[in-house]
């Protein structure tokens, strides 16, 4: 994808949950919480989200020691819903999140500009290392959830 002659960098992973269940890990507040950070001595203490075209969202990513901080956050411009998540970052720039169900699995793809303060490598690597932490976290919330069902 390439818009407005920027140049974009893509991140995926197939995900082992439904997409109705990797929906609503990516878009609940009580959720983001517990993923949206690429390192286990960083956290995200604070997520809001108003998930309607039009809408604002906010999440707030920092290191665990306090050393550093920074608020990641934008405007929706096109929601389908268990298929698409479109925005605009605080920046400018735009991203694209894709959900594709596979029977059990669901795919995510992230394709976002890149920003030139980093190289496209970091870049990639940092939302690639999101992207990781939230298949870790659906996986093991989705396992649980089956679990607590079985009872």
């Amino acid at each position: 994808m390439k818009t407005d002659n920027k140049e974009t960098i893509t991140v995926e992973t197939t995900i082992n949950a439904p997409v109705e269940k990797v929906w609503k890990y990516w878009t609940e507040p009580e959720h983001i919480t517990k993923w949206s950070f690429a390192s286990d001595d960083w956290h995200a203490p604070l997520a809001e989200n108003d998930l309607r075209v039009g809408g604002t969202f906010h999440t707030r990513m920092e290191a665990k020691d306090g050393s550093f901080g920074f608020d990641f956050g934008g405007v929706y411009s096109e929601i389908k819903i268990n298929e698409l998540i479109s925005y605009t970052l605080g920046d400018g720039r735009k991203v694209i999140v894709t959900f594709i169900s596979q029977e059990r699995d669901t795919k995510v793809i992230e394709v976002f500009e890149a920003e030139a303060t980093h190289s496209n490598e970091q870049q990639k690597a940092g939302w690639q290392a999101l992207l990781d932490k939230f298949k870790e976290y659906s996986e093991l919330s989705h396992e649980n959830e089956n679990l607590k069902g079985e009872f």
